[in-house]
This record gives C-alpha cells, sequence and structure tokens, in this order.
C-alpha cells in the first residue's frame, strides 16, 4: 500500500493528536479481543474440541476482565469518577458500555455452547445428558454418587439469624434454594444456601459398563445436585433451586512502601484475593426475580452486574474434558516443534552458541534447547555462576529443578523471582522457597516494580579466560506456555550483549546505577524515550523523503505519547504495520491522521506473544525483540528488555516472518476506525494464508 503524505504538519482541519476522540478505550477492546476469541469457537474450520477449549478460553479471559478491570473501575469510580485515560471517558461511563457489551458476550457464549458446540458433540457421541434423559441405571448411579460422594462433604445452610449468609468463594458454584415449610425445629426457612464441594470435578463422566452409557457421556455436578437438593432438606419441600457465581475484585493489594519482606507481605496477601468486593453475580437463567433481588442485595451488586445464564456459571470448567476424551480427530493435528540438530541432546550448545547467535520462535522451535541450557550450565564443572529472571514458570519445572542442582553443586546461582505475576503468585512464593533451601541467592525483583524481564547469564571459564552465555526472551521460562504461546528466544556470546545483561543482573541485585548499556534498551530507564526517538526519526526520514517503514508486533498498544508518535509519523507519510493481539487504543484510518496506519490481530491455535519492532531507518534498518509491550506499565512500572538482532541470517528470518504475519488471509482480523474488528477473507478462490500452519511447516 502507497502511504500518502501531507505537505506540512498543520494545524487546521485535522484533529489535535490528543484529542479523546483518537483513543480507543483499553476495556473496550479487551471485549473486543474477547470476541475474536469466541469467534474461534464459532469457527467450523477449527476441529470441535479445540472449538470448546476456544469458548473456555474466552469465558476465563471474562473472568480476569472482571476480577481486575472491572474491579479497579468500579473503585475508580467509588473515589473520584473522573476520566483517567486517554479517550476521556469517565469510569462510571465506561462501566455502562461494559454492561451492553458483556451481556452481549455472555448471551453469544452460551448460544455458542447451546447452539452450535453441544449438538456438534452430541453427533460425535459426545453427551451431556440432562436430567430428563437419565435412564434407570444412570438415575441409580447417580443416587449412589450422590450419597458416597457429595453428601459426606456437602454442608446445606439454611438461613436464618443464628446461620447468616455465607462468605461466598470467588467464583465457585454455589446454590440458592427456596424452601417451603417448618425446619426439625418447627421454624419457617425461606432460603438456604448450598455450596458445591471444591474437592470434585464440575463435569462427571458416566462409567459405560455400569450405567449403560455411551463411552463419552457425561453429567454436570450441578445436575446431580439439583436432583438430590430435596435429600438436603428431609423435612421441607424445595420450591427451587438455582445455581450462582459471584466474581470478586482479585488484585492484590500491598504497601511496598510499607512491608520489609514482600514474600511474607504477598503470602499474607493471598487468601484476601478469595474474598474480594463483589463486581458479578452469574444466576441461572431461570431464576426468579424475587431471588436474583435477594442474592444482589447480600452482594451489594446491581441489576448491571446480574448475568442470567443459559448454561452452567462456570463454563471454562469444561475445559477438563479436552484431557479427559481421546478423540484426536476432534483436536488440532498433533504437532512437534522443530530441535534444530545442532542443538539436540548430542550437540555442543555452548560450542554452538560461540560460533553465532541463535534464534528459536516457539512452539515451532522446540523449548528443549532452552532448558537444556540451564541443565548442561548445572552439570558443567567449567561453569561458576547462572543468573535468570523468574516471572512465571509453572509449579513443576525443570528450569528450577536445574537450577536447584546447580545451587546443590556450588555453584553461583542467582534468581530474581517476581512475586507479583498476577495468579501465579502462589507458584513462584513456593519456588522462591524451593531454590532458598537449595541455597540459591533469591531477590524478589525492585519494590514498585515488577521484573518482566526474561533473561539468563551463564559465566563459563575457558582456556582462554570467563565467558559469559546468554538467553533473551519475548516470553517467560514455562515450559508448558512454550507449547502454546509464539515466543522469539536467542541466544548468544556476544559480549557486550552479554554485559548488558550482567549490568542488569547488578541493577536488579546490588540495586545501583547501571553505568549505561550498549545494546539492551532498557526499562524503566531508557525503553520509553527509546521508541519514541526511533519512531520520530521515520518520521524524519518520510518529511525528508528518505525511505521509512515502522512493523510492530505485540499484545497490546496503549500507551499515549507513543500512539501520538506513530499519529504524527503517518501524517508524514510513514507506512505503519502493527500487529496487536490484544488491547490497542490507537485508532486507524482516521483521516489526515492515521491514513497511513494499519492493525491487525492474529488469533488461532497458538497465543501471539512475540514483541517485535522494525525500523525502517532509511538504508539503516533495524529489528528488536523486547518482552515489553508499548503499555505505561511496560515503560514505566516494570524492569524490561529489548535487545537488537543484528545477525544478518537472524535478521531476515525476523522479517520473513513478519512478512507473513502481514500477509495472513485465514486467522487475521483488521481493526476498523470504529474500534471494531473484521475478518480477513482470502481473495477470491484463493486457498488463504495462516502464518501460523505455514511456521509449523519450517522457518519463514
Amino acid at each position: 500500500m502507497t502511504a500518502t503524505r501531507k505537505s506540512e504538519p498543520d494545524a487546521g482541519g485535522t484533529p489535535r493528536l490528543d484529542a479523546p476522540e483518537l483513543f480507543i478505550n483499553r476495556e473496550l477492546s479487551l471485549l473486543e479481543f474477547n470476541e475474536r476469541v469466541l469467534a474461534q469457537a464459532r469457527d467450523t474450520r477449527v476441529p470441535l474440541l479445540e472449538r470448546l477449549k476456544f469458548l473456555c478460553i474466552s469465558s476465563t479471559n471474562l473472568d480476569e476482565f472482571f476480577e481486575v478491570r472491572v474491579a479497579g473501575l468500579k473503585q475508580k469510580a467509588e473515589l473520584v469518577n473522573t476520566p483517567t485515560e486517554a479517550d476521556n471517558r469517565a469510569p462510571r461511563e465506561v462501566l455502562r458500555e461494559i454492561g451492553v457489551r458483556a451481556h452481549e458476550l455472555v448471551d453469544k457464549q452460551y448460544a455458542t455452547l447451546n447452539d452450535e458446540l453441544i449438538p456438534a458433540l452430541e453427533a460425535e457421541g459426545i453427551r451431556f445428558l440432562r436430567r430428563s434423559e437419565w435412564n434407570p441405571r444412570q438415575r441409580e448411579w447417580l443416587a449412589e454418587y450422590f450419597e458416597e460422594e457429595l453428601l459426606p462433604v456437602i454442608s446445606p445452610l439454611g438461613l436464618d439469624p443464628a446461620h447468616p449468609f455465607p462468605r461466598i468463594l470467588n467464583k465457585s458454584l454455589n446454590f440458592i434454594v427456596a424452601l417451603d415449610g417448618t425446619d426439625a425445629f418447627g421454624r419457617k426457612i425461606d432460603y438456604a444456601v448450598v455450596q458445591a464441594p471444591r474437592a470434585l470435578p464440575r463435569v462427571i463422566q458416566l462409567p459405560a459398563e455400569a450405567t449403560g452409557s455411551g463411552p463419552h457421556d457425561f453429567v454436570f455436578l450441578s445436575s446431580i445436585i439439583h436432583e438430590h437438593v430435596v435429600d438436603l432438606f428431609p423435612s421441607m419441600g424445595t420450591k427451587g433451586c438455582f445455581q450462582f457465581r459471584v466474581t470478586r475484585n482479585s488484585d492484590l493489594f500491598v504497601d511496598e512502601e510499607e512491608v520489609d519482606d514482600l514474600l511474607r507481605a504477598v503470602e499474607g496477601e493471598l487468601p484476601s484475593r478469595r474474598y474480594g468486593d463483589c463486581v458479578r453475580l452469574e444466576v441461572a437463567h431461570n431464576c426468579p426475580q424475587s431471588l436474583c433481588d435477594y442474592l444482589m442485595d447480600r452482594f451489594l451488586l446491581t441489576h448491571e452486574d446480574l448475568y442470567q445464564v443459559d448454561g452452567p456459571v462456570n463454563v471454562n470448567r469444561l475445559m477438563a474434558l479436552l484431557e479427559t476424551i481421546d478423540r484426536p480427530d476432534l483436536k488440532y493435528p498433533a504437532f512437534s516443534p522443530r530441535l534444530p540438530s545442532e542443538l539436540g541432546p548430542s550437540g555442543d550448545l555452548f560450542a554452538e552458541i560461540r560460533a553465532g547467535d541463535v534464534l528459536l520462535h516457539h512452539p515451532f522451535d522446540s523449548f528443549l534447547p532452552v532448558i537444556d541450557f540451564v541443565r548442561r550450565a548445572a552439570a558443567d564443572s567449567r561453569v561458576l555462576a547462572i543468573k535468570q529472571t523468574l516471572y512465571r514458570t509453572g509449579p513443576d519445572s525443570a528450569v528450577v529443578d536445574a537450577l536447584v542442582e546447580a545451587a546443590k553443586a556450588g555453584k553461583e546461582v542467582t534468581v530474581v523471582v517476581e512475586l507479583r505475576a498476577r495468579f501465579d503468585e502462589a507458584d513462584n512464593i513456593e519456588l522462591a522457597n524451593r531454590l532458598q533451601a537449595a541455597g540459591a541467592h533469591v531477590v524478589y525483583g525492585v519494590v514498585g516494580y515488577k521484573t518482566h524481564a526474561k533473561m539468563t547469564l551463564i559465566v563459563r571459564r575457558e582456556a582462554d579466560g570467563l565467558h559469559n552465555y546468554i538467553h533473551l526472551g519475548t516470553g517467560n521460562y514455562h515450559p508448558k506456555t512454550a507449547r502454546l504461546y509464539t515466543d522469539y528466544g536467542l541466544f548468544s556470546c556476544d559480549q557486550t550483549l552479554a554485559n548488558d545483561v550482567h549490568e542488569m543482573f547488578l541493577q536488579l541485585t546490588s540495586l545501583g546505577k547501571v553505568s549505561g548499556l550498549e545494546r539492551i534498551i532498557d526499562a524503566p530507564f531508557r525503553l520509553h524515550s527509546a521508541i519514541l526517538e526511533k519512531i520520530e526519526r521515520e518520521a524524519a526520514h518520510a518529511w525528508a523523503g528518505r525511505g521509512a517503514r515502522i512493523i510492530a508486533k505485540m499484545n497490546s498498544l496503549v500507551e499515549t505519547r507513543v500512539i501520538r508518535a506513530l499519529y504524527a509519523a503517518s501524517q508524514a507519510g510513514v507506512e505503519i504495520d502493527l500487529i496487536v493481539r490484544g488491547i490497542c487504543c490507537l485508532r486507524p484510518g482516521v483521516a489526515g491522521v492515521s491514513d497511513n496506519i494499519r492493525v491487525r490481530s492474529i488469533v488461532g491455535r497458538f497465543l501471539e506473544h512475540t514483541r517485535v519492532f522494525h525500523f525502517g531507518n532509511d538504508d539503516a534498518p533495524e529489528v528488536y525483540l523486547a518482552s515489553a509491550d508499548w503499555m505505561d506499565r511496560n515503560f514505566f512500572r516494570r524492569v524490561e528488555t529489548c535487545f537488537p538482532v543484528t545477525a544478518a541470517p537472524l535478521y531476515d528470518r525476523v522479517m520473513r516472518e513478519l512478512a507473513l504475519y502481514l500477509a495472513d488471509d485465514s486467522q487475521a482480523w483488521m481493526l476498523a476506525s470504529d474500534g471494531r474488528y473484521h475478518a480477513v477473507e482470502p481473495a477470491g478462490d484463493a486457498p488463504g494464508l495462516s502464518v501460523q500452519k505455514r511456521l509449523m511447516e519450517g522457518p519463514g
């Protein structure tokens, strides 16, 4: 596409670059991303059980959206209710629009489940049996299941002054029961609450041999409780039983200026997450209004916070079926990541890195070399020290195992563990304690800043002295997500780059100021200004008639000054392609402002997680990989790395792969100036290009 350029950056007839209408609200943009995820569940080209998975992901995403984003907005609305974002909307205004959009999204989720997925699954012999469909053998088995598994652990609670409304755990499955008659003590009790045991699965598979069921017949735990709720109140009648679930504020509050030990502070705050302020109430669609009103009153919620759903209130629990059902024909074809022979178990990993930088693109390239990098260092007598940052790594991590072995072997092991990685805090506390017990030096980053950088440094004694080997990545040291997320990882022993990593570790442990990094651009110190300078440099090239180009791939684009700089570059004639998976507050296609900016989102089998920034820079083009998105938090409140790819073969590979992302017409969505996304379709009868499928076949 040919870029258009204004003759001069005039002030008349064109909106000011800080005009609120030029910015899309970040919360509404995040809901749009969830719409794109849900679209995968409705796409018949996607294998059936994978469609169910995307529905569950959409549900889980929405849970977190309410737990964090909506909860934060509600707090702001209660305090001052003044606009704080570039779109200049007050929190209450945003909450009203979220209410409309989120209700629409939830309706689509349950329509997808009931009208599309359940019938399609049933056609494949995978059934969710309603109570009216149970045969006598199934009823007998389920009654026995209730007696043996449920009844011993369930605690029905009749509500009266001595039995007040219980504290309801965040996102737990519960039932409100309307009662009729008197209890054993002759008192009239109107309502009861039944809390489903947390230890039991939410979907129970019926044994074929005992019940005459098919091989994949399932019953919801909620159906079993509904069927036998009368047995929980033997002297009373039940007028109705309705499932409900409440979502609570799950952001942790730790006053980092007042704590002496961050680990103990975070550990102490974790239990409170289960009982934060309520932000959403989900109830069965047939729950009477009087009971809805009763629940809303108990949780201090309004009708805007009420979601009446036609199906299980915890759709995301269906994710467990993907492991239970052995139907490869209904899942994505098996895929084995590539393992370069020189980086395999029989190769000399350190020699290969000495020969030149090595670039891996996960999950298309295996994550095993990254694990092997730490394992070999742990076992190598010439390795003196290992330093690593851990943001998310999982409870059972081969990387942590290797670090523990290295510490036990007497090597100097330093690990920067980010305790405040949201929803992974408990796992990170556990691994921090484990590493400390093994003798590793463990620090928790910098108070007030999350350590989000992904870097490993290995110090090795060789014939000619000490050498540093490094790994820098765009994603976490998490073997499981490395199979699901796209991320780049760079191995290098370039001493300038390695010295920069060394300086960053010194800063994280000693808290001293680094002397100046040569190759890495770090946040919170230099990344924001550097990105602005590079965007402005492209604009200057364009005004001077020189070559100018920006391609940037990231998860989210929010920061206002960067967006304004991109608008100014577009006005100068810079051709700009943005590949933004999730939130994008920039509004493309606005006449005179963003004519030359295109924004696309790729949603497919793998979660797009790479951060790649290309600047044309006339005849001296640059490519950077980064741990950071273009968001306020990444620029100003996190420790991040942004590092160049300079080796010609690796640079060429990244550019070829960016070109594939821009050519995708099978999994791509284009953002319109109204803030909505539209699926890209192949031209005519063309088969279409899926970048992820293409990269599964081989490097770009």
